[in-house]
């Protein structure tokens, strides 16, 4: 295993910047300032007993058609120098670590959390699906590396490790690239999935991951599936062609569960599905990927990466139009079992192993 090592940076702003591999350069002396952070805060719904982020500085993120130079390539604003992979505190956050304070009011909270950048490589074209071995095997372990220190934080409740691929599903820059949020609240969505495990365990003394692993592979919505992970998409799938690549051993929760062949499985897992996704129309498919890891007291929580891909024709993309946005209640144009038959049968030319793997260290 290769060992991938970490240097802590600081900004001038005072952001911290990790840079992954060898250290090419200085923090930078940032010339664009943080966006103001003063409006930052959480409204909670009463009618739906959840939380709503406010952030307005969102809305002067760097867009690759309004910026002649993309921030995340070396010499942008975000890192003066080559690299290997890095990842650095979101200039333009939901969440902050020290967020302003807030109106005594029941009603509103305080913006507790972080948002990190994930910088998968310095070259400004790539994909998961073109990235080098070592280079993959690098996002995997930064990914370990991040998602253990986040959620080792006791002001964390949940940590969630996404990309946004494409302007279909809000992406701003092209640079390949993920994010993680730390929150300081379970959100609902993953509160239901762990009241579910928990319910299905004291009903009947089994684990509710396993039995969905054993269900997709004995399905006719396996798209592929290797020694560590299930690739299949799900049962009651929301989105067209969604697709769950999803950790068989129970055990394996979070990332830093997975021991070396794991790591090798995820990323060979993740490297296919998208090489899949771009051979479906004959163009990059946009998507929103989550890893999807054990909150706390979540033990039968199977660690998956989940993969949200809006297209459902050539041209046309699902829209969560009145009666979903409303209720919750998805509709879905495309049945799994189809959509699962057509990622299957793509022909994906012949790939040496992945053999790559990487750990991450401190000096």
């Amino acid at each position: 295993m290769r060992q991938l090592v970490r240097h802590d940076l600081t900004t001038t702003g005072g952001r911290y910047l990790l840079v992954y591999g060898e250290l090419r350069g200085v923090a930078p002396t940032e010339e664009d300032p943080a966006a103001d952070p003063s409006l930052l805060h959480k409204r909670y719904d009463r009618l739906t007993d959840a939380w709503i982020a406010v952030s307005p500085a969102r809305n002067v993120r760097p867009h690759a058609r309004l910026d002649a130079r993309c921030s995340f390539c070396p010499a942008g604003p975000e890192l003066p120098f080559d690299y290997e992979a890095a990842v650095f505190e979101n200039r333009f956050p939901a969440f902050r670590a020290d967020p302003p304070e807030v109106l005594a009011d029941a009603r509103v909270a305080r913006s507790l959390g972080r948002c990190e950048v994930v910088l998968y490589t310095e070259h400004h074209e790539g994909s998961i699906a073109t990235l080098s071995g070592e280079e993959l095997a690098n996002v995997v372990a930064v990914w370990q590396d991040r998602s253990a220190d986040l959620w080792a934080d006791p002001a964390h409740a949940f940590v969630m490790i996404f990309e946004n691929r494409g302007e279909a599903v809000g992406a701003t820059l092209s640079h390949p690239h993920g994010q993680i949020y730390a929150f300081d609240h379970l959100p609902p969505f993953i509160a239901t999935r762990t009241e579910a495990l928990s319910s299905h365990r004291e009903r009947t003394g089994d684990c509710l991951g396993c039995l969905v692993v054993t269900e997709d592979d004995a399905s006719e919505r396996v798209v592929f599936r290797n020694g560590s992970f299930t690739v299949a998409v799900p049962f009651a799938a929301r989105w067209p062609f969604e697709v769950h690549v999803r950790a068989r051993r129970h055990g394996a929760g979070r990332l830093g569960d997975l021991d070396p062949a794991e790591q090798r499985d995820l990323a060979a897992a993740l490297r296919e599905i998208v090489l899949r996704y771009d051979r479906l129309y004959a163009f990059e498919l946009p998507y929103m990927m989550v890893a999807m890891e054990a909150p706390a007291g979540a033990p039968d929580w199977h660690l998956a990466f989940e993969f949200y891909p809006p297209h459902r024709s050539e041209r046309l993309t699902k829209v969560r139009a009145s009666v979903e946005t409303a209720t919750g209640l998805f509709i879905n144009d495309t049945i799994p079992e189809v959509g699962a038959s057509r990622l299957a049968e793509i022909q994906l030319p012949v790939r040496a192993p992945e053999g790559e793997t990487a750990r991450v260290v401190r000096p």
